[in-house]
């Protein structure tokens, strides 16, 4: 089993503070933030930042859907950690400054592969998807925090 990684990124017209609050409030903003792809959304511990548990279902594909149960922790200044009680799934949300105003937001996920062919078409097909997935994400969180 090889280790899978997705990783995109957007520069976001607001401060990292703004952006980075808006991504760690699991009750209002963050439902907002979720495409399509998302469902069963729910918050069951928490809501701000860390010590955060919420589950949701993640359909990356017609066929994949992951049940995800994410415990939220904040091992730095700007940075969320979202790991996947399910799975070796874990999320990583870095926000830095980027200039006046402006912030770049860096999202990753990393999960242990299948082995195999089928392993093979994960790593090669599953970053493109999922960064599909956090473009959408992105753009919705630049819209909402841009107001």
């Amino acid at each position: 089993m090889a280790q899978v990684e997705a990783t995109t990124e957007r520069v976001v017209a607001a401060d990292a503070e703004k952006v980075f609050d808006a991504l760690a409030d699991y009750r209002e903003t963050r439902p907002r933030l979720l495409p399509e792809h998302f469902s069963e959304y729910e918050v069951r511990e928490g809501g701000d930042g860390a010590g955060t548990l919420v589950h949701w279902k993640l359909q990356a594909t017609s066929k994949r859907v992951r049940d995800c149960l994410l415990e939220v922790g904040e091992p730095t200044d700007g940075e969320l950690v979202e790991k996947d009680r399910n799975s070796t799934m874990v999320t990583t949300w870095r926000v830095t400054p980027a200039g006046e105003g402006r912030s770049r937001v860096v999202v990753t996920t990393t999960w242990k592969g299948a082995g195999g062919i089928g392993g093979f078409f994960e790593r090669t097909f599953a970053p493109k998807g999922l960064g599909r997935i956090y473009d959408s994400v992105l753009d919705k969180l630049a819209a909402e925090v841009e107001k």
